[in-house]
């Protein structure tokens, strides 16, 4: 373009600025000088001819340059992409920078791209501020590093007997108890094993508590039967935190829900969710990327609270969630091992 610019300038500009410079050189009295342009433009008029060019050639220099600009711009993404796998940055992480305007998924050995969808709600954090702690913990605060989240955990028969006044002691707010599970093969309701004992000792320590039912329906009528399973057990405590529907992919061929479609997954979801809801509790639902996007249709179920499971930060997800799932190696008094640790953007037992 600057090719072109230089082109109009010689053919408009020429007569006035012979006019212009004389001036300029009188009025500062710089003889040598002006001798010296008045031979430049005396030049210029002879290779007027040489400026004059067809819209032919014009088109064709401006495809060249356009060419050398997209060269350029290929090499720079190309640079970019070797420094950053040379770094360490895994495929996922770079592809999700180059298409802002996706949500990418990989699994099952392949990447998939959703477009962000604007009737979906979408969540208002800053990424910056969600803070990691020296302890490795993650908070939420503000522009003046006040903190806006709440520390909690979720425990299941995994974590085995719980100290659960060292767990209260160490800054826990609340904790997510598994109430029961589906098995993967026959069907069967299980009770977990230790939920009495950790929803009665999160309780007597001033911890307030929320339950999931780890699902394995496969149908509609299955998924009413986990809620009431799970509405039953919890029905002698004071639950102020979400009932909670974990859906995960088992990652098993064998299990009953292998072959089940996203519909097939969306209607079972809602139906324990209402069926919570109904029963006077905050329904919610558990998931990572494969959950929201792959196995769910999210539009059904815009008007239910979400609880993300991501493993890296920032955390990666555009639509409304209140509860992340940040780490499942964490380490908190009171408990031997690794445990789930979450960060809740919204007090739950307060009413915010």
């Amino acid at each position: 373009m600057s090719l072109i610019t230089n082109i109009i300038f010689c053919l408009i500009t020429l007569s006035a600025l012979t006019g212009c410079i004389i001036l300029v050189l009188q009025n500062y009295g710089l003889k040598n000088e002006s001798r010296q342009v008045m031979s430049q433009i005396a030049e210029y008029k002879e290779r007027e001819e040489e400026f004059v060019y067809s819209q032919a050639d014009l088109d064709a220099y401006v495809d060249e340059a356009s060419g050398l600009a997209r060269e350029a711009q290929r090499r720079e993404i190309l640079d970019d992409l070797k420094t950053r796998m040379e770094n360490g940055d895994s495929t996922a992480a770079v592809l999700r920078d180059y298409f802002p305007e996706n949500v990418v998924v990989y699994s099952d050995a392949q990447f998939y791209f959703f477009p962000i969808l604007d009737s979906l709600k979408q969540h208002n954090y800053v990424y910056n501020n969600f803070v990691e702690r020296e302890n490795k913990e993650i908070v939420y605060v503000d522009d003046t590093d006040e903190v806006h989240s709440l520390k909690g955990i979720d425990v299941s028969k995994h974590q085995n007997d719980i100290n659960w006044r060292k767990v209260a002691g160490d800054g826990v707010s609340y904790a997510f108890i598994r109430g029961g599970y589906r098995g993967y093969s026959e069907g069967k309701l299980m009770e977990d094993e230790f939920f009495k004992d950790n929803i009665e000792g999160a309780l007597d320590n001033d911890i307030d508590v929320g339950v999931y039912f780890y699902t394995q329906a496969i149908s509609e009528e299955e998924a009413v039967e986990e809620a009431e399973f799970l509405l039953d057990l919890l029905e002698p405590y004071d639950v102020t935190y979400p009932v909670v529907l974990d859906l995960e992919d088992p990652e098993s061929a064998s299990a009953r829900t292998a072959e089940m479609t996203k519909e097939e997954y969306t209607k079972a979801a809602v139906a324990f969710l209402e069926t919570v809801k109904k029963a006077g509790y905050t329904p919610m639902i558990y998931g990572n990327l494969k959950t929201f996007l792959l196995m769910l249709d999210l539009e059904q179920l815009e008007e239910y609270d979400k609880w993300f499971a991501y493993y890296n930060a920032p955390v990666y997800f555009p639509y409304e969630f209140a509860i992340w799932q940040y780490s499942s190696k964490g380490s908190v008094d009171g408990i031997k091992g690794e445990v789930d640790m979450n960060v809740c953007m919204k007090d739950y037992a307060g009413g915010q």
